[in-house]
């Protein structure tokens, strides 16, 4: 909501030396959200005048149109003759007063004025549009052509209003009574406990019988029709200088003066409203339920299909209006057109207004469902003032009589259906409970007062409601009242007192420990939405009986080209590195830890769980029986140089092993063993893929895969070449570790480094080898590396050499010799034994 705030003086005398952004804190301690104080018309320098076109010379020979005018500016210029200005813009023409800026002064942007020659002439200042000053556009694109009674000469800065501030002022869906300049001026008058002008108190004539017919069908979907109807309406009249720059200033854009006066209106009271064409109206205005598939365009030339949930305005021939959203073609204000050889200007001179009240609900879903989201609905699905209908209705008549000529006939018609007002029962001391401090009644009882309730009662409190309040519901809602207007920044700063024994799970401090190794680890943490579309599945090569393909879909996704949730983190992360990528950043590692939602084999149904009391554990129960599995995974991507170039080495590329690598440091932190081999799985490269293996329960169970991506999933999703990734179930990977992690044993006594390097067939893979190894050298081993694998004619056709570092040390003694020497000849016997394994140079 854009508030002017020479508009929001109007209803209230704040203080005279009171700057925008001085109200904008008061707002912000009253619970408003101010994002910005905009200064409109600053830097502007006169003189900027109101001047009257003498003369047009059409220039030929130049590739657009030319025009070198004599304009009347008074003495503005310092003499008195007609000010010389070339122009580029077509639409006007000589006797039209428009508005000159003359040497000397500054347009906004720091856009100096000075006389300077072009195209063959001197231009001495410029003809101005509304985009040059400021204004922004007024859908002409063209020269603000002004109202013939304004005098030349007179200062266009205070006629066009130029100079002033605007509050920009995000409205929460629980404020909606902000969406207009009465909810706002309210808001301001409380924070500098100054009295308001509504300007919803208007004098307004009782219903009668002779107004325009209303039957409505849906006394649930709308509970308030108003109608008036006003005739006579000039249909050449313009809307005024005055009216035009408010709606420019609140960021809407004049159409024509029935249409602008009724945003006008909504805006001031914050009632959306619509005028109908009365001409184009047949028979009585009903209010009913949209047939389903019931076709229907709307304002904006589009035709909708309805729902039978849409709420609909209809007429005899059928739907004239989508309630609270959008207006119909058909009943359409008609443009003004002159005829050419009379001169006479036929339009719309009856208009029918339309001021009621409609289901936020309704509103809402419809709006959503047709992707037609308009300042009417906006203002209906955070809560209308009811009472407020039969006052916009009766201003906005009143503005269309001052302004456009018209009539206001006496028929008065306004349909209610039966209400009370809302009453809440709450203690006297509620608020101070709330918020850990002593307020009082009187207080608590004068700050309710000051939002518009009525409050009866001692200790307990009778409060009524008002009807701009539908977010006032409960006891609570009114503590909340009372605590922001008494300021937030008064509360008490205490912190709470947390029992022993309720830190973060097991399972919490994982995922801690996770991140902060892969971060130590040189990885940057990139969220991902866990949105995907199914054709990424095809883009990772997966087979088509794939469990990640079984996925859950969502009613309402944010995209359509993403309707379910992940079932894998790479998509979000692969993402991620191609948009990095794209702009400059080619050395990335990238790493995400989240849930991916599984599809069960039966999908359950959510029970609605209570609201009034605490759920069962039975209830609780149901309800996660019925979601998705949602185990937590963690990943990593890799791409460009892994080690910097510099004066230390020529640094490394990122390959496999760095992603089997963080697969391993996230097993240290998980405190289990983590077995790597060979694998070969979807999105990886078949002979650069490694599976993680670990046991659980004494059963090995495959966690993840790890490797270098295939060429082809590279090609399809845009990466760069040799993308590395990483991607392991966090939950297995965890349960298959201790309860509690445990810290290494550092022994004083030194170690013993015993080197072996084996030959084995080619074929066997090197963990096999590594795990002989580990199982053969005993307790004694403390460490196990592979350092170096060579093939040639030295160790035979078909065969490989591994070389590995054994480094073994006691807890307790010195080791000898014979004892590591015995431990490492137990190991390799072993390893023969398991895979045929010979000690090279035996």
């Amino acid at each position: 909501m854009r508030v002017p705030l020479s508009w929001l003086r109007e209803y209230v005398d704040l203080p005279a030396g009171e700057t925008g952004r001085d109200v904008a804190a008061k707002l912000v301690d009253a619970g408003l959200e101010v994002e910005t104080v905009e200064q409109l018309g600053g830097g502007l320098k006169g003189p900027l005048v109101v001047g009257q076109v003498l003369t047009i010379e059409e220039l030929e020979g130049f590739r657009k149109p030319i025009r070198f005018c004599t304009v009347d500016v008074g003495q503005a210029n310092g003499t008195g003759e007609p000010q010389e200005i070339v122009c580029g813009a077509r639409n006007f023409s000589v006797g039209d007063k428009v508005v000159v800026v003359l040497p000397g002064a500054v347009l906004p942007g720091d856009f100096a004025i000075a006389s300077r020659k072009t195209y063959g002439r001197t231009s001495h200042g410029m003809i101005c549009s509304g985009e040059e000053l400021g204004m922004g556009d007024d859908g002409t694109h063209g020269i603000i052509v002004l109202p013939p009674e304004h005098e030349v000469g007179t200062d266009a800065i205070e006629l066009l209003q130029l100079v002033d501030e605007v509050l920009d002022i995000d409205i929460t869906p629980d404020r909606g009574y902000c969406m207009s300049m009465r909810g706002v001026a309210r808001e301001a008058a409380t924070a500098y406990g100054l009295p308001l002008r509504d300007p919803a108190l208007l004098d307004v004539p009782a219903p009668n019988s002779y107004g325009y017919p209303v039957k409505i069908d849906d006394p649930a979907g709308c509970d308030r029709f108003t109608a008036r109807t006003v005739t006579g309406l000039d249909p050449d009249a313009r809307s005024p200088i005055w009216l035009t720059r408010r709606l420019q200033k609140a960021g809407m854009r004049p159409i024509s003066l029935a249409v602008d006066i009724t945003n006008y209106v909504m805006l001031e009271l914050g009632q959306p409203l619509h005028a109908y064409d009365r001409s184009s109206i047949d028979g009585a205005i009903g209010v009913r339920r949209a047939e389903q598939g019931e076709k229907f365009t709307t304002l904006d030339g589009v035709k909708r299909t309805l729902d039978a949930e849409d709420l609909v305005i209809i007429d005899d021939s059928g739907p004239i209006g989508l309630a609270g959203v959008m207006g119909g073609a058909n009943t359409e204000i008609a443009d003004p057109v002159t005829d050419p050889e009379t001169g006479v200007v036929t339009g719309t001179t009856d208009v029918v207004i339309e001021a009621a009240h409609f289901d936020s609900v309704s509103i809402s879903r419809t709006a959503r469902r047709l992707k037609l989201s308009s300042e009417a609905s906006k203002r209906f699905e955070r809560g209308v003032d009811p009472q407020a209908a039969a006052a916009a209705a009766q201003r906005t008549v009143d503005l269309l009589v001052l302004l456009a000529g018209g009539t206001a006939e006496a028929g008065v018609t306004e349909v209610v259906a039966p209400g009370a007002p809302r009453t809440i029962a709450m203690a006297a001391d509620h608020p101070d409970r709330v918020a850990g401090m002593e307020y009082g009644r009187e207080t608590v009882v004068r700050r309710l007062q000051e939002i518009g309730c009525d409050v009866y009662g001692q200790d307990e409190l009778v409060v009524t409601v008002p009807s701009w309040r539908p977010d006032l519901a409960a006891p609570n809602d009114l503590a909340e009242e009372v605590i922001r207007l008494e300021g937030y920044g008064n509360l008490p700063s205490t912190l709470p007192q947390v029992p022993s024994g309720r830190g973060l799970t097991p399972r919490q401090q994982l995922h801690r420990r996770v991140g902060r190794a892969l971060a130590g680890a040189g990885y940057v943490e990139a969220l991902s939405y866990p949105f995907i579309g199914e054709g990424v599945f095809d883009q990772l090569q997966l087979p088509a009986h794939d469990a990640s393909r079984q996925v859950v879909k969502l009613v309402n996704p944010l995209s359509d080209e993403e309707p379910a949730l992940r079932t894998t983190l790479l998509p979000g992360l692969l993402g991620a590195l191609r948009r990095n990528d794209s702009r400059g950043s080619h050395d990335l590692a990238l790493f995400e830890t989240g849930s991916v939602f599984r599809a069960a084999a039966q999908p359950g149904v959510a029970v609605r769980l209570p609201v009034d009391r605490r759920p069962t554990d039975e209830e609780i129960a149901t309800l996660n029986a019925a979601l998705p599995a949602q185990p937590r995974y963690a990943a990593v991507v890799l791409a460009g140089a892994r080690e910097q170039a510099g004066w230390w080495g020529k640094g490394r590329p990122a390959d496999w092993a760095d992603a089997v690598e963080a697969a391993r440091s996230l097993a240290v932190e998980a405190g289990t063993e983590l077995v790597v081999r060979q694998g070969q799985y979807g999105p990886w490269h078949p002979g650069r893929c490694a599976e993680l293996v670990v046991t659980i329960d004494g059963v090995e169970q495959v966690i993840g895969h790890a490797g270098e991506l295939h060429p082809r999933v590279v090609k399809a999703l845009g990466l760069p070449a040799r993308t590395s990734a990483m991607e392991l179930d966090l939950d297995r990977l965890a349960a298959a570790g201790g309860e509690a992690l445990q810290a290494p044993r550092i022994s004083s006594f030194p170690v013993a480094t015993q080197d072996v390097a084996l030959i084995v067939d080619a074929s066997v893979p090197a963990a096999s080898v590594e795990a002989a190894l580990r199982k053969g050298a005993g307790e004694l081993l403390e460490s196990l590396r592979l350092f170096d694998v060579f093939t040639g004619e030295q160790v035979g056709e078909g065969k490989k050499s591994l070389a590995y570092a054994l480094r073994f040390r006691a807890a307790d003694r010195t080791l000898t010799a014979e004892e590591s020497t015995a431990a490492r000849d137990a190991a390799v016997a072993l390893a023969a034994e398991r895979t045929g394994a010979v000690l090279r140079g035996a």
